[in-house]
């Protein structure tokens, strides 16, 4: 079984930097942490990420080939950068050096390079990892340029923001821009049952319930880090209390959160998802919030609920709060930059929009009339008036003759045939008394009434 690709915590002293020839692991001692013992040490033993190591790939050229490459790792915690960054030295038995963006400054990153410089005029290449790099100033970036041009180090940086807007251009444009990707639930569980037997981790000596795996899994939101620190925890509770085997109840007693029994493949799901659509369609705002905090609680993807909100916000909304639909792509834009924890906030600012709003399905059922239509064969040919009449001959076909153009009219509506004469005068959208579609029912009369007098 393969371990997993995942950030750990910084082992380093206090020290703004790391030096040293080896793989991170091998300064791992006993004591530390269970995400710090469990760290891969190959290739081999990596989960997840796999779009970043096909064969052939710049990642694995990089470090199966020695080859000098710039890296800028982005994506959320948890999900391998520094893993990768210690493999690239590891595997390549290159030095390592480590540099920390939150309290390097210029004066070490230059110090850093200088050292790099001497190093390999002895034949010994430098991997430098700068983790949290969007932290590093324009000043401190432009540090990192004469070692990245000139490849006195492999440069391997890291971030969780969008490096267009965290990364100066010209290191930027140096550099190969990797995309990680949260860890599945596959990911998390392989990670989860490795810990379980492998000497580094357990060994073998507990052993931990299908419920309390699963929890932890659902806990763990992609991060293989977390889910490694709340194993450890859930295994200290157990063995406090005198039990061989991790429960559910040990499990949420570590983590300090309730085990919401909540299956994402099961009924739960479902009942659980449908209550929540059906509390924001009732206009419940404080039902809707409850259904979305057993969701969150339970680890559902974020962007599933986001979905959802979308589809709700045409489907029930509609026309009758033109602004829904916008709150609603702009929250699952929001989810996607952010993620957990925080992206609880726009999700619930996005349901409380939601509920409150006033309600219409026309949109709906004005698209599926529209479509049974079609579906019924009335599909009949358009009008001359609106044929395309741009090209030689069009007008001998007696295409766009008669089109009136609607500008010219000051009422900015005209009389004239638009729909094919088989549905010519069918009402698809008949919009509500609600919200804004009030207001538009008038409106749509009147248009109607000028179109239609022919």
């Amino acid at each position: 079984m393969a371990d997993g690709l995942f950030d750990l915590p910084d082992q380093a002293p206090s020290d703004s930097r790391r030096d040293s020839s080896g793989s991170l692991a091998g300064n791992v001692h006993s004591s530390a942490p269970l995400a710090v013992r469990m760290r891969p040490q190959s290739l081999d033993e990596l989960v997840g990420q796999q779009h970043l190591l096909a064969p052939g790939s710049p990642l694995r050229r990089m470090i199966e080939g020695n080859a000098p490459l710039t890296v800028l790792l982005w994506g959320p915690p948890g999900t391998g950068k520094t893993t990768l960054a210690s493999l690239i030295s590891h595997q390549t038995d290159r030095r390592f050096v480590e540099v920390s963006a939150v309290s390097a400054g210029v004066k070490e990153v230059r110090e850093v390079i200088a050292g790099a410089r001497q190093a390999l005029s002895r034949g010994k290449e430098t991997v430098l990892f700068v983790d949290e790099v969007h932290r590093f100033s324009k000043a401190q970036q432009d540090a990192l340029l004469p070692g990245v041009e000139n490849r006195w180090v492999s440069l391997v940086a890291a971030t969780t923001e969008n490096p267009h807007f965290s990364v100066i251009s010209p290191l930027l444009s140096r550099s190969l821009l990797l995309t990680l990707q949260p860890l599945t639930d596959d990911d998390i569980a392989i990670l989860v049952d490795r810990a379980m037997t492998d000497e580094r981790g357990f060994g073998g000596k507990i052993t931990i319930s299908d419920e309390a795996r699963d929890h932890l899994v659902r806990l763990a939101g992609g991060d293989g880090r977390r889910v490694l620190t709340y194993l450890e925890a859930a295994a200290g509770a157990a063995s406090d209390q005198g039990h061989g085997e991790i429960t559910l109840d040990d499990a949420a007693l570590a983590v300090d959160k309730a085990a919401v029994r909540y299956d994402r493949q099961g009924d739960q799901h479902y009942d659980v998802t449908s209550a929540f659509i059906k509390s924001i369609r009732g206009s419940d705002v404080d039902a809707a919030l409850h259904y979305l905090a057993r969701m969150i609680e339970a680890g559902e993807d974020p962007r599933f609920i986001a979905r959802r909100l979308m589809i709700h916000a045409s489907e029930d909304i509609g026309m009758a709060d033109p602004t829904a639909l916008p709150m609603a792509t702009a929250t699952a834009q929001a989810v996607a930059m952010i993620g957990f924890p925080e992206a609880r906030i726009p999700l619930a600012q996005a349901v409380i929009h939601l509920a409150t709003a006033p309600k219409s399905n026309a949109v709906i059922r004005a698209i599926d009339a529209a479509m049974a239509d079609v579906r019924a064969g009335k599909v009949g040919a358009v009008p001359p008036a609106l044929r395309d009449a741009h090209y030689a001959g069009a007008k001998k076909l007696g295409h766009g003759h008669d089109y009136v153009y609607p500008h010219d009219d000051t009422r900015g509506v005209v009389p004239q045939q638009y729909a094919p004469d088989d549905v010519d005068g069918s009402d698809y959208y008949e919009p509500g008394p609600h919200g804004a579609e009030g207001a538009i029912a008038e409106r749509l009369a009147r248009i109607r009434a000028i179109v239609r007098d022919r």
